[in-house]
């Protein structure tokens, strides 16, 4: 049985805010020292698949020098292995990636060179830990042309996902896209997908203006639930899309609850990784460190609450970081003080400065006020924010900013610099 996984890489990530301004959003840093990326990577080797292609298009560049040739994966292959495919122009209709199914059916080749009997398709930007081998087992005992992993979410947010309805075989008999009623049930698509290839193939090159084939959840599925033998495959593990800047947050802050049923440090099922060789956290003599996540090369002497620290964070004496995510490299100056706040890489905070300010946290942002509406404060990368200053709640501060840029000083909540 040979198996393809191809995951999709190629998301711009808007509602990810500044974070995925100058990176796609499966390669945004995540819980210290991972990438977003690495758990479905990870779940593809933990599963026994080597035949991996990543997607990618939007500013791929940071997510190509992460996964590089796949060595901390074990996808470094002569037969295999990790491929990034990014969209090319040709003499046929190549061209940017308009969807999901569109993405695929551009690397039908690749496919087809593979001779896979079964094709995986895989989101690069969620959160959890799944053995693939479940949902194609189901798959081949239902003798399906399609399954989907499904879950079952809260009523109110099924607005958010595919909604599928199922029979007592779990054999789906219908699908919707992001309903707006509450009539659909609660099973929602994860953007899992094991297709038989043939199908697949048959299926995507059905695509034109009156067949659409541009998006797996809006025009394949759909199409296939009417045609074809489609599946579902129950997961009732731990699953988060950290798609908008309170679900990043708060998934972060989540990972700090030791009665989270979702282990990093499970030995049977390790999350891999490409690792800088730094040397260990130092925590300093007059440092207080409280329920956090301190990764290698971070310095402590100041005090760190229920947060999460990447590698190389310095704290100066006498500051203050609570209840938010600090990433690589970032330096904390003495008496700043840090409250629900995300902060990008190589942000420079000065000494005294308050980020993350005032009681109010529900003023949205001017500029952005359905992604930046839950009180976090985000700094993008190697933003300077200058000495003394306040910044208060669900404010934006883009990257590269410094001094120059903040001529009144201190900036209200909901505004962006």
């Amino acid at each position: 049985m040979r198996i393809v996984a191809m995951i999709m890489a190629g998301g711009e990530g808007t509602r990810l805010s500044v974070l995925s301004e100058k990176r796609a959003k499966p390669s945004v840093p995540f819980a210290g020292k991972f990438r977003i990326i690495d758990f479905t990577l990870s779940n593809c080797v933990n599963s026994g698949i080597f035949d991996v292609a990543v997607l990618t298009q939007y500013r791929p560049h940071s997510l190509n020098e992460h996964i590089g040739i796949g060595k901390p994966w074990d996808l470094d292959r002569a037969r295999g292995g990790v491929r990034l495919l990014q969209p090319y122009q040709g003499r046929r209709d190549e061209s940017w990636y308009r969807g999901t199914a569109d993405a695929v059916y551009q690397n039908l080749a690749y496919i087809q060179e593979r001779r896979a009997d079964l094709v995986l398709i895989l989101s690069g930007d969620h959160i959890y830990k799944m053995n693939y081998n479940d949902i194609i087992n189901t798959h081949l005992q239902k003798r399906a042309d399609l399954t989907v992993a499904v879950m079952e979410v809260p009523l109110e947010e099924t607005d958010r996902f595919g909604i599928m309805t199922i029979d007592e075989n779990d054999r789906v008999i219908e699908f919707t896209e992001k309903p707006k009623g509450r009539d659909k049930g609660n099973l929602a698509s994860m953007g899992i997908y094991v297709f038989n290839t043939d199908i697949l193939i048959r299926r995507l090159s059905e695509g034109g203006p009156e067949k659409p084939r541009i998006d797996f959840g809006k025009d394949v599925i759909p199409a296939m639930v009417a045609e074809d033998r489609v599946f579902a495959h129950r997961f009732k593990g731990y699953w988060v899309d950290v798609g908008t800047i309170q679900s990043y947050w708060e998934t972060s802050m989540q990972l700090l609850d030791p009665s989270l049923d979702f282990d990093l440090f499970d030995p049977n099922w390790l999350i891999r990784t490409r690792s800088e060789e730094r040397p260990p956290a130092k925590i300093g003599p007059q440092a207080k460190v409280t329920q956090s996540i301190i990764c290698n090369g971070c310095t402590i002497r100041g005090t760190v609450i229920h947060s999460v620290l990447s590698p190389g964070v310095y704290v100066s004496p006498g500051a203050i970081v609570r209840d938010s995510v600090v990433m690589n490299d970032t330096w904390i100056g003495p008496g700043a003080v840090l409250d629900r706040v995300i902060i990008d890489k190589k942000v420079v905070i000065g000494a005294g400065a308050r980020v993350g300010f005032g009681d109010d946290l529900t003023v949205p942002n001017r500029k952005q006020p359905d992604k930046l509406n839950c009180g976090v404060t985000v700094v993008g990368k190697a933003a300077h924010i200058p000495a003394g200053i306040t910044v208060g709640r669900n404010v934006i501060i883009n990257a590269d900013r410094d001094a120059e840029d903040f001529p009144a000083g201190d900036v209200p909540s909901g505004e962006t610099i």
